[in-house]
């Protein structure tokens, strides 16, 4: 009577750490000592083929062919052969629907559609491979492929003259900070939604129980949005921030300055007779704009500063001193943290700080600010504005007019 109670325990014990020569073993000796049907018992045990049984008996008996002592589990050319080996053109064929070169090929299979392995696994079986998409995945690997983001490395063509225009901005600002001028750097942050939007970035919180915040990001018309315009003191390490609550114009971001120089910048700078700005080539401060060179006219009447502007050379925003040094800072600061008020924006940014004495000041500019003024040529020929001789579309200067 052969106990298949005990032999299935025993089994389940042993399989977890017995290879396939191992089990191939066992299931051999229990069937031997189980004597008349002992094989067919432990087929059913063990799942394992009459004919692997009766091989692992005749290995018992010294029968058989002894294992090759490098410690294979099968003989030299045991097992199923790899698809590769007896589908040869399966790897050409999976390459070229994977190459990168193809996609500006219009015929290409898939340059028009996911290609995930399921959808690589159906084309490849449309062209007569028998593969799933799980094995898919495995040549891939083997071919050197992994998913992969974008990433942003492309400046597009640059001006000749882009090097050029960093230079003379270094020496624009050497020049002020060896005469104690003050000089900044501007732009406008990223505008955000105000709500309970979902904010990216992560903060700390109870386990199981992060801030619910909206599924859409549908701008709520009462609350509307929020538009940081900030102004770092590349030599004090300040920053003021005026969020607005209407358009990005170049009034608004003059007026920005304005609010800077009136809160910070005159207590710091009292016997300031000249400003220098750096600022990108477009947006409300752009090169081009009209509202920008008349609105810092008016601005250098009213303070009584001549206002040098040195503009970022066109596709290089990023290196702007006030991204990495102020704005990026920001974003730390309040990431993970739904941005629910004008309120709370104003308090997120203002307590941003870091550890080499970042200070900044923060506050809501309610004015508006129409979009669309116009500026005539003649409200541009009363200006008071010397292009330089580098670059003069990029750098000029403005002084104030006589009373």
């Amino acid at each position: 009577m052969i106990d298949e109670a005990a032999i299935t325990m025993r089994y389940a014990a042993l399989a977890p750490v017995l290879d396939e020569r191992g089990r191939r073993l066992f299931a051999a000796a229990e069937a031997r000592t189980a004597g008349r049907g002992g094989v067919s018992t432990l087929t059913r045990i063990t799942g394992l083929a009459r004919s692997t049984i009766d091989r692992g008996l005749r290995e018992l008996a010294g029968t058989a062919p002894a294992e090759a002592p490098s410690g294979r589990t099968r003989r030299p050319g045991g097992g199923r052969k790899r698809l590769t080996e007896t589908d040869p053109t399966l790897l050409a064929d999976l390459r070229g629907l994977v190459e990168p070169t193809t996609r500006g090929d219009p015929m290409a299979p898939l340059l028009w559609t996911s290609r995930s392995l399921r959808t690589l696994a159906d084309a490849l079986q449309v062209m007569g491979h028998r593969i799933k998409h799980n094995v898919v995945g495995d040549l891939l690997r083997q071919l050197g492929y992994s998913l992969q983001s974008n990433r942003k490395t492309r400046e597009g063509a640059g001006n000749p003259d882009r090097d050029a225009q960093f230079e003379y901005i270094n020496a624009q600002m050497k020049l002020a900070l060896a005469a104690a001028q003050p000089a900044i750097s501007v732009d406008t942050k990223k505008k955000e939604l105000v709500g309970d939007f979902k904010n990216a970035g992560r903060e700390l919180r109870p386990r199981g129980q992060p801030e619910a915040v909206r599924v859409h990001d549908f701008r709520i018309p009462e609350l509307g949005r929020a538009v940081p315009y900030g102004v770092y003191d590349i030599t004090g390490n300040t920053g003021w921030v005026s969020v607005g609550v209407d358009h990005d114009t170049a009034s608004f971001a003059v007026n920005a300055i304005r609010s800077w120089w009136r809160m910070m910048g005159r207590d710091r700078y009292p016997a300031a007779r000249s400003l220098l700005i750096t600022a990108d080539c477009g947006g409300s401060n752009g090169a081009r704009v009209r509202l920008w060179k008349r609105e810092l006219q008016l601005l250098a009447d009213e303070l009584g500063l001549t206002i040098t502007v040195c503009h970022l050379p066109p596709g290089t925003s990023k290196w702007n001193k006030i991204e990495h040094r102020l704005f990026s800072l920001i974003t730390q600061n309040w990431r993970g943290k739904p941005l629910v008020s004008y309120q709370a924006i104003v308090q997120l940014i203002a307590s941003t700080t870091t550890r080499t004495g970042l200070n900044i000041k923060c506050t809501i500019d309610p004015n508006a600010y129409p979009a669309g003024v116009k500026v005539s040529d003649a409200d541009m020929a009363a200006l008071n504005l010397a292009p330089h001789e580098f670059h003069g579309e990029w750098n000029y200067t403005i002084a104030p007019r006589p009373p």
